[in-house]
């Protein structure tokens, strides 16, 4: 069994730890925020359009924030996909405003988190362990926010409505983007329009991310699901097994400097996660002022 989000976890974990440690020394109680998150419920559903699984994540209350059960049934839901040999393509898109904030940390990671395992050959909505074999059209819209740039680059293709905004900010609170972004930044954007967003840690928006690769179309807000679907439908329409044997075929060009990337993770996490600079740029997210780094 694999706990939830392992990948993300390695940085989320170590976030949260830092989180309730300069909440302390602020005198901010970490209980309001606990008891509000465990007040507002979320779930990611799918539906079956013909040979389309349409996979939705279903917490707009929340900003479309994972718990740790939703991570679960999206991981499920792309098993399915992966699995059934009569789902032919994937569509992942969001209810409400927003594709999703994130991580909700506490329900990860809080005093009351209780630990979600996903079986080993689940697929993995980060792409890191596996990835599904069909193709995955995903639509955003709103804020995109750390994962969910990972999660939406982990597929194939991205449509997006022109009220996006992505943000790649790891980095703004010392610690690094290590679930994905790390390498399929380059493989999108390419070295300099990657390291570019990584180092400034910028918000941009959906017609900067179709200039740099990240997205492949930009529809008016509220049409991004349905040309996704419409994308999907099309790609439907030719030989499932072409299709398939095309991803697989072109996975293996990237395969291998994927894999150097993924396995690099745990040899460099602790340098970040464990410095004096990650505890301050979580002590200063907390205490609203701009974090002062040493490099240290």
């Amino acid at each position: 069994m694999m706990r939830i989000v392992q990948t993300a976890g390695w940085i989320e974990c170590r976030r949260i730890d830092l989180y309730r440690t300069a909440s302390a020394k602020s005198g901010i109680a970490e209980e309001k925020e606990m008891s509000d998150t465990a007040s507002t419920g979320g779930r990611v559903y799918s539906e079956r359009h013909d040979h389309i699984l349409k996979i939705v994540i279903d917490n707009p209350a929340k900003k479309n924030s994972f718990s740790p059960e939703m991570m679960k049934q999206l991981s499920e839901a792309m098993t399915a996909l992966h699995r059934d040999d009569t789902l032919w393509v994937g569509v992942l898109c969001a209810n409400g405003s927003d594709f999703t904030a994130g991580l909700d940390m506490p329900k990860f990671f809080g005093p009351t988190a209780t630990p979600t395992e996903l079986p080993e050959d689940w697929i993995d909505p980060f792409g890191l362990r596996n990835q599904a074999r069909k193709p995955i059209v995903t639509a955003v819209q709103g804020i995109c926010f750390t994962v969910g740039i990972e999660i939406a680059l982990a597929g194939d293709i991205v449509v997006a409505g022109d009220d996006s905004r992505f943000c790649q900010m790891e980095s703004k609170r010392g610690i690094a983007p290590l679930g994905g972004a790390h390498f399929r930044y380059i493989t999108r954007a390419g070295w300099g329009n990657a390291m570019y967003h990584l180092f400034l840690c910028d918000e941009f928006k959906a017609q900067e991310a179709y200039r740099i690769g990240l997205v492949q179309e930009v529809v008016p807000a509220g049409q991004q699901i349905e040309r996704a679907m419409e994308i999907a439908n099309i790609i439907a329409s030719n030989a499932p097994l072409g299709i398939q044997i095309t991803k697989e075929a072109a996975r293996k060009f990237i395969e291998a400097s994927e894999q150097a990337a993924i396995t690099y993770v745990p040899k460099i996490r602790d340098r970040v996660l464990k410095s004096a600079d990650a505890a301050e740029g979580i002590k200063s997210f907390v205490e609203r002022r701009q974090a002062k780094f040493q490099g240290q």
